[in-house]
């Protein structure tokens, strides 16, 4: 298989527009993304996201959200 790497400007209209051109093949095309800087940090499982959610969740309103 014949591959070719390229990176698109996606601050642009012309950016955008060909990352969407590129996201209707997605048997030929892989779109790969870097992270941000703001979250290239810790990480998180979807189990913690949860669990931080409840914790916020019942925090706010007074009643354990796990039992409802």
């Amino acid at each position: 298989m014949n591959t070719i790497n390229v990176q698109i400007n996606i601050d642009s209209p012309t950016g955008r527009r060909l990352l969407r051109e590129v996201e209707k093949h997605p048997k030929v095309a892989k779109i790969e993304q870097q992270l941000p800087e703001a979250i290239t940090g810790k990480t998180y499982t979807v189990e913690e996201s949860f669990e931080r959610c409840c914790d916020i969740l019942t925090q706010n309103y007074g009643v354990d959200v796990r039992k409802l």
